[in-house]
């Protein structure tokens, strides 16, 4: 991961992040994904912005794919809003613009 601001999150790490009662963004992503790297910067981008206010992760759905199907991730790669439980506030699936991003995040943080 480019920015040291987007966490790994996983498995082990995942309940610990989306209870913590701050906007958690986690993209569940892989490495093969085309479109998955092409959202990487913007990824890296909002969680620069957004550093000590929201938090960033990316989830690798080929290494914790438990988590992909919990939250029936079928397509790649999938943004999920998480803010205070493990239930998703909102969901984006597809590449978004640091600017689409930005705003989603302002809504829900």
């Amino acid at each position: 991961m480019a920015s040291p601001n987007v966490v790994e999150l996983t498995e082990g790490n995942w309940s610990e992040y989306v209870t913590s009662g701050t906007l958690i963004v986690a993209d569940f992503w892989a490495p093969w994904c085309g479109p998955c790297r092409r959202l990487a910067s913007t990824i890296d981008a909002v969680a620069d912005q957004f550093a000590g206010k929201v938090k960033v992760g990316k989830l690798n759905v080929d290494e914790n794919p438990n988590l992909a199907v919990k939250y029936d991730v079928m397509t790649i790669p999938r943004i999920l809003f998480f803010k205070g439980s493990d239930t998703p506030v909102h969901t984006e699936s597809g590449v978004l613009s640091p600017d689409e991003l930005s705003k989603l995040i302002n809504q829900y943080a």
